[in-house]
Parts: structure tokens; C-alpha cells; sequence
């Protein structure tokens, strides 16, 4: 089984077949990793960066430095503060194996990428809040709709769809992790607000294409479906969202 995600989208932690899920506990780094600039002549150039594993196969694809931090802080490009031009320029093919055994799951992969844009860009950033216009989830009227989920479960974010519709099935998921998801799907930062500390299992499916909502048995959009699927709300304002700021980066050692 292939997992790819394309522009704009968070990695799905799928375990190929045959293959066990890597120890929860691990932080895994890159075993070896080989980093290529892009070739611009590739046909796939026009549908944009991609994030794929197979198996314990991790590799990326078009990506440019900030598409990579994006990805590995969970945050969105926007979010990206500081360093030279060519980070959103310049694009990247990466292709790797971990260093523990098993297939990583979202968390792990994040963790992969922010040692490898350490030890092989020579990243050096700091984190601080801004105040800028997000997305705040909230508890609407009525309270959540949300299934506790059992702790021995494995954290997931897998997502799937077509038509103009996006179904997302989350396993094991804090609230904070569900905004770091739906972040990379919106037009500005996503924050958590709800004040709920659990981890909980549930599916949210709604139409991302405006055309298609009028279509029969369309989903509803976003903004609908977490109020009536979940019990929360997502609502547009200002307010402080975490920004990533570059203190220093170079273009990639070679390998």
C-alpha cells in the first residue's frame, strides 16, 4: 500500500502490509537519507509537492524547504517567518529509511523531518505567537459529539475521498492535533479553543468543492459538518497563532 499526500495535505499514517506499526515510544531519525534538487522538467511538477511512505519507505517529492517545515512543525507556510528566498523556491526530492524498525506514525514522520532539516540544512529556528487571523474551534451548543478513544489505539490521521468531498477518519486524536490537521487545509491558521484535553475517534466527511455541495447526497462544508458530526465549531477572527521563525538555514549538505 502506497500512502501519498498531495499539496496541502497532512500525512496519513497507513502501515503497509506486512509491516508493524513502529514502537510508540520511538523517536526515529533518519538512517540515510538522500536529498536531490528537483528535476523541473518532471511531468508531475504541475499537481505540487507530494508526501509519500511505503512501508518504512519515507520520501517527499517537489518540495520546497518551506512545504518541508510546514509538514514537520504542523504548521502552514504563512506561519513561516524570516529566511533567504530561495526556501520557497527552490524544490527538493528526499527519499530515506528511519533508523528504528516499523512504519512511523504522523508524529514520528514530523519528528524525521525536523532532525533531517537539522542535521542536513543546518535549521536553527525559535517559535513565538502572533497575532494574525485564524480558525478557532470551539464547543458548540449542545456539547461535542466525540467517542473517547481507547489509549492503546494507534494515533491516526488517514484521509480519503473524491467528487469535491474529503472524509478523514482520526484515531487517538487530541483537539490540538485535529486544528495542526485541518491547518494545512485552510486559507489561515487553525486553533484549538475547546478547553477538551481528551483523546477521542471519530470521522468527519463534508464537500471542500463549493460547486458540488448543491450535488445529491452531498456532504456539507466544513464549517457545517463539524458542527453537526462532531459538536464543535470553527469560527473565522483574530487571534494568536504560533509562528516558526528561521534564525538560520542553508541549502542541503550533499549526500
Amino acid at each position: 500500500m502506497v500512502q501519498r499526500v498531495m499539496a496541502q495535505m497532512p500525512t496519513a499514517d497507513i502501515p503497509a502490509e506486512k509491516e508493524m506499526p513502529m514502537a510508540a515510544e520511538a523517536t526515529p531519525g533518519f538512517m540515510v537519507a538522500a536529498i536531490r534538487p528537483s528535476d523541473p522538467t518532471d511531468p508531475n511538477a504541475a499537481n505540487g509537492w507530494a508526501f509519500e511512505s511505503e512501508g518504512h519507505r519515507i520520501s517527499c517529492k517537489r518540495a520546497t524547504v518551506s512545504d518541508i517545515l510546514s509538514i514537520a512543525y504542523g504548521v502552514q507556510v504563512r506561519q513561516i517567518a524570516g529566511g533567504p528566498a530561495w526556501l520557497s523556491k527552490d524544490r527538493y526530492d528526499i527519499n530515506g529509511v528511519p533508523d528504528v524498525p516499523g512504519v512511523p506514525n504522523v508524529t514520528q514522520l514530523r519528528g524525521m523531518y525536523q532532525k533531517l532539516l537539522a542535521e542536513r540544512f543546518h535549521l536553527e529556528l525559535h517559535r513565538e505567537m502572533r497575532e494574525m487571523p485564524i480558525y478557532a474551534i470551539t464547543v458548540a451548543k449542545g456539547g461535542p459529539h466525540l467517542k473517547t478513544a481507547d489509549p492503546n489505539e494507534t494515533y491516526n490521521a488517514g484521509n480519503s475521498g473524491d467528487g469535491g468531498q474529503r472524509i478523514m477518519k482520526f484515531t487517538n486524536m487530541s483537539m490540538k492535533d485535529l486544528a495542526k490537521n485541518l491547518d494545512l487545509l485552510e486559507d489561515r491558521p487553525v486553533t484549538d479553543q475547546t478547553g477538551l484535553q481528551g483523546q477521542y475517534d471519530f470521522t468527519l466527511k463534508w464537500t471542500y468543492d463549493i460547486s458540488a455541495e448543491a450535488a445529491p447526497g452531498a456532504a456539507p462544508s466544513l464549517f457545517t459538518a463539524m458542527r453537526e458530526q462532531l459538536g464543535l465549531k470553527m469560527d473565522a477572527m483574530k487571534g494568536p497563532a504560533e509562528v516558526v521563525v528561521i534564525d538560520r538555514v542553508e541549502r542541503p549538505s550533499e549526500n
